[in-house]
């Protein structure tokens, strides 16, 4: 009976947990049906991306918080917004069509899920059934960056002040938690002027893959264009710890009443005004680190501590009020401060006006053109004129006593149309040259002008008779500039003003010293915390060039001893050469080469002389060396020793061809050259294959020229006169008249010949020969090669390759 009564109550809470479970399914179901971003717009479902988005900014306009004060406002202006995101980009849009899914993120399924992924959806638009939490609430909309804008004004900006950046998704639990110290965070470090951003992962993968982020919550911090992450726990002290260190170490420096003099009279070392901040807290506040880092090129910053005991002469000497807060700005002056500014609430907007308004001493030295685009802008409209006060003077001590009155004179006659500023003439000589006009000043002039266009045009005059800082010269410059307010037309010269040398910028050991400190710290950052996803490449590259030093050091290790070391082959006498020159010739034809170390060189047969020359692709040629069997070895090992330098080039092949087996190829190559009317018949005799043995030709077979080389006598003179790789010097004359070339200038290796003997028509045998021993035969191929490589060797054009025939096939 006990047992009945328990299964029929938990029949009953079976029956009940369906009822729910069905009536629960009937509210998610209709809660999907009711969001339809066409219908929030109020567009077809055939509208086009013009009409969305003149119904999305018809909308916004309506329903933005600021502007409705309807209670669900906000909801329906978040509602417009996803809709338009939804609808503006096709792909989210086509699914949205095709499944009724709204996030790209979401796995794609049948159309029977459709209520349960509009269910999901709803979560974000809809609170009324669960009341959950939304992820990205109105407040985070104005934070929201996109990849354009991140490249084009975050990083940019992050050289000015640092980016906190959140990165987040939706339906992200952890980011959810995070969210109310995030938000305490933002409240404080973004009056303090630290620049905010938040990334959506689902909503721009191409801005996250940038920036390295592949998990929410990240936090990211971006200065001076680095992105560095946040690997702490998410407390508000940490955040705003985490920004203070991701400023530059020696913004603000400390000063006490051992070092404020030296600090204030560097004025001129670093042309900068000087700017002290008492406060009486001992480290110093992020607001003065985040105000010294904007105008870090401008002004530089000093901290005292007023609770201090080595400040105590500083506070009596300008009479600080302990009680508050205290800003003092010094120029060249360093005895009395120009301004002095204090608050118990110091807020960033009061530092930035207060040191915008000083940024300048007043009279600095031109050191950059960065600074004298900012000193002396260009004109743009008639009331807006600026004159620039140029005074071009030395740094030796004997222009003291001038710079010293110039700046006093700039002083006394401050105005806003007016800028005074000095160069020095040794570190800005194409400066100087121009508004000199070249002509070299002894003594400090001055110069006034007026800049017209950003090329560099100004229109200037020079103060006659110098500057000495004399009352004459003062007054002369006084009567001159009050004579060019009354009439602008004063300035009667003009030049073209060349940019100015930048004196600040550090050497380039430095910059590569720096660059490689950030690099290394990056590498020790994505190692310390495992962000593999950065290191794969690199690690890949290191452990790529591990494996190939230890590979090549085990391969020498189990390498025998002869293969490490090749021998030296020991020299031969004469007579075993000789006996091996006539071994060789009687050697078989084959048309494999022998085995090289140097280069490839193939053979042009009757199958690769298509490939390798007839239709040889455009702008690649190939070297062919002429040689015989008697004189294969030899030239080939020569020629490999000769073209190996040239042989990384992928325009460039080479090739041999046999003048045993194809002897009339040669002949007829040079007759193509030749002009028609000129063109000779010649027996069979006299195209013997010695006759070019040596010769070189880079062929291009597209445009149908060649270049050629001909062996040339070096000096030394081969003892072997009979020795069949010999040949004469009056063939090598006949095919050159017949190619009509002069590809090597005739020079030591012209022919020694006797005067009597006859020109053209005697025989061969009438002139004296000249033996080349093989091996010197392409001395000089080396310098052809690079003549060939400038493009300076001259062509000589064929109008068509001749035929490759095999002649020792011929019955």
């Amino acid at each position: 009976m006990r047992v009945w009564r328990t299964s029929r109550q938990s029949g009953k809470c079976a029956a009940f947990l369906a009822i729910f479970m069905l009536i629960l399914s009937a509210q998610l179901v209709k809660t999907a049906s009711e969001y339809d971003p066409y219908n929030v717009l109020g567009v077809s479902r055939s509208a086009s991306q013009a009409e969305i988005k003149r119904a999305y900014k018809r909308l916004a306009r309506e329903w933005h918080p600021d502007k409705n004060k309807d209670p669900s406002a906000e909801d329906m202006f978040i509602k417009i917004s996803k809709s338009y995101e939804i609808l503006s980009n096709e792909e989210r849009r086509s699914n949205f069509d095709r499944f009724g899914q709204m996030d790209e993120n979401q796995p794609f399924g049948q159309s029977q899920h459709h209520g349960f992924r509009s269910f999901h959806n709803s979560f974000y638009f809809d609170e009324s059934f669960f009341h959950f939490p939304r992820n990205r609430d109105f407040s985070d909309s104005k934070y929201m960056l996109r990849l354009a804008q991140f490249n084009n004004e975050v990083l940019p900006d992050s050289h000015k002040r640092p980016y906190l950046i959140k990165v987040t998704s939706e339906w992200c639990f952890a980011c959810i938690h995070i969210e109310p110290v995030w938000k305490e965070t933002v409240q404080e470090l973004e009056p303090l002027g630290v620049g905010i951003g938040i990334v959506d992962l689902g909503f721009d993968r191409a801005l996250a893959k940038q920036l390295g982020a592949y998990r929410a919550p990240s936090i990211i911090g971006v200065v001076n264009g680095r992105v560095t992450f946040f690997h702490q726990a998410v407390v508000r002290e940490h955040l705003r710890q985490f920004v203070d260190d991701l400023l530059p170490q020696k913004l603000v420096m400390k000063i006490t009443d051992d070092n404020y003099m030296a600090f204030l009279e560097n004025w001129h070392v670093e042309n900068k005004p000087r700017l002290l901040l008492f406060d009486q807290v001992p480290i110093v506040p992020l607001l003065y680190k985040l105000t010294a880092f904007a105008f870090r090129d401008y002004v530089r910053f000093g901290f005292v501590d007023q609770g201090g005991t080595g400040s105590t002469r500083l506070l009596r000497q300008y009479n600080i009020n302990t009680y508050a807060p205290t800003m003092l700005l010094f120029k060249e002056d360093t005895v009395k401060p120009v301004d002095v500014i204090q608050a118990r609430g110091m807020k960033r907007q009061i530092m930035d006006e207060f040191v915008s308004n000083n940024k300048f001493l007043q009279v600095p030295r031109l050191v950059s053109q960065q600074l004298f685009d900012e000193l002396c802008p260009v004109k743009q409209f008639h009331r807006r004129r600026k004159y620039c006060v140029l005074l071009i003077t030395g740094d030796d001590p004997a222009y003291l006593p001038a710079n010293k009155a110039f700046l006093d004179f700039a002083s006394a006659n401050s105005k806003d149309v007016l800028r005074f500023a000095y160069v020095y003439q040794r570190q800005q000589q194409p400066l100087c040259q121009a508004l000199l006009q070249n002509q070299g000043a002894h003594s400090a002039q001055v110069v006034i002008l007026e800049r017209r266009s950003q090329a560099g045009k100004v229109l200037y005059r020079s103060v006659s008779g110098g500057w000495n800082g004399s009352e004459e010269d003062k007054y002369h410059l006084h009567e001159q500039l009050e004579l060019l307010q009354k009439d602008p037309t004063y300035l009667t010269s003009d030049a073209t003003l060349p940019e100015l040398n930048n004196e600040m910028a550090p050497i380039f050991i430095i910059r590569w010293m720096n660059a490689a400190y950030d690099y290394v710290l990056q590498i020790y950052d994505d190692l310390l915390y495992s962000n593999w996803r950065e290191m794969m490449p690199i690690l890949s590259l290191i452990f790529s060039a591990l494996f190939i030093v230890f590979g090549t050091v085990i391969i020498q290790a189990f390498s025998e001893p002869g293969e490490s070391k090749p021998q030296k082959p020991k020299p031969k006498p004469k007579e075993q050469t000789r006996t091996e020159d006539d071994a060789s010739s009687r050697a078989s034809t084959s048309s494999r080469p022998p085995k090289k170390d140097f280069v490839e060189v193939t053979e042009l047969t009757g199958i690769t002389y298509t490939s390798n020359l007839v239709k040889l692709r455009p702008g690649h040629i190939n070297v062919v060396l002429v040689l015989t069997n008697a004189s294969k070895s030899a030239l080939l090992r020569k020629f490999a020793k000769e073209v190996f330098s040239f042989s990384g080039s992928q325009t460039l092949h080479f090739s041999f061809l046999n003048a045993d087996k194809h002897r009339h190829w040669m002949p007829s190559l040079l007759r193509l050259a030749c002009d028609g009317a000129q063109s000779q018949s010649h027996s069979d005799d006299e195209e013997e294959s010695s006759n070019y043995m040596g010769y070189v030709l880079a062929l291009n077979g597209h445009k149908k020229y060649f270049c050629l080389f001909r062996p040339v006598f070096t000096g030394d003179d081969g003892s072997d006169s009979s020795s069949d790789t010999s040949f004469s010097s009056d063939s090598r004359r006949k095919s050159r008249s017949k190619s009509r070339s002069s590809s090597h200038s005739r020079s030591r290796s012209h022919s020694r010949e006797d005067g009597s003997g006859s020109r053209r028509g005697s025989s061969r045998g009438s002139s004296r020969a000249t033996s080349i021993e093989v091996h010197h035969k392409l001395d000089r191929l080396g310098l052809w090669m690079e003549r060939l490589m400038e493009g300076t060797l001259p062509r000589i054009h064929v109008p068509a390759w001749p035929t490759l025939v095999d002649d020792t096939t011929e019955g």
